[in-house]
């Protein structure tokens, strides 16, 4: 299926959240997944992705958490200013919100959606991972920062004691030249989720830094982003799909 026989729109999620939902354009019910922005809003390239994912056969829904601002790849500084913004408590109350509506869709079938985010999205997906576990079928999260940190730049809290709750897979992507996520970080994820007995897999693309699967950014990296998305669609397809 191509983006061409995918149908996408703005809807309203809640009273005062929105989100960009592209589906199949075939009646279905079809598996659903729930994407998390990076700090730059729903921009083009997310209502690409989502498009794309209906294009693989799911209903593709991605919760508006900046309520309309958006910011070019350019400007970091305000696009962090809005990061630090964000209170977790909150973004979690988007996300029942988000859970309900596809709960009740009538695209939707009715298995427990997916998570899929990307940067400050990735560790959204990963909270949502934990702290909604039993609404989540599978999480795939791309270089999220802020999950196990020593001291996180932006305040934000760690998520490792979220990690016990957990019940379905969990994929993550790395960036071996991320800056902004050390590999120590990386090991410490990986000796919690094992401690506790997790089933996830982690990949770490070694050429590839942060943002590396956004082509609209300097960062990008076409191999590890053409690897990590056709392992992510597999991921999805093995836990979500019947």
């Amino acid at each position: 299926m191509s983006t061409t026989d995918t149908q996408a729109e703005w809807i309203d999620i809640a009273s005062e959240l929105r989100g960009y939902l592209a589906r199949p354009a075939t009646a279905g019910p079809h598996p659903a997944v729930v994407i998390f922005i990076e700090a730059y809003g729903v921009n083009d390239h997310f209502r690409s992705l989502a498009k794309r994912l209906a294009g693989a056969g799911y209903v593709a829904l991605v919760p508006d958490l900046y309520h309309g601002h958006v910011y070019d790849y350019a400007d970091s500084e305000h696009a962090i200013a809005h990061l630090r913004s964000l209170n977790d408590g909150q973004v979690m109350g988007e996300v029942d919100a988000t859970l309900d509506l596809l709960a009740t869709h009538p695209a939707v079938a009715g298995g427990k959606p997916g998570i899929l985010g990307f940067c400050m999205g990735g560790r959204y997906a990963f909270l949502t991972h934990g702290a909604r576990a039993d609404r989540v079928g599978a999480t795939a999260a791309f270089y999220g920062g802020g999950i196990a940190p020593v001291q996180d730049r932006l305040g934000r809290v760690p998520l490792l004691d979220r990690i016990p709750s957990m019940q379905a897979p969990l994929l993550l992507h790395y960036g071996a030249k991320d800056g902004s996520i050390a590999p120590d970080e990386h090991a410490r994820i990986v000796e919690a989720l094992s401690a506790a007995g997790k089933r996830y897999g982690i990949e770490v693309y070694p050429e590839a830094g942060h943002g590396f699967f956004c082509d609209q950014r300097a960062s990008y990296h076409a191999g590890a982003a053409a690897e990590s998305w056709r392992l992510t669609l597999d991921f999805f397809a093995r836990h979500l799909k019947d």
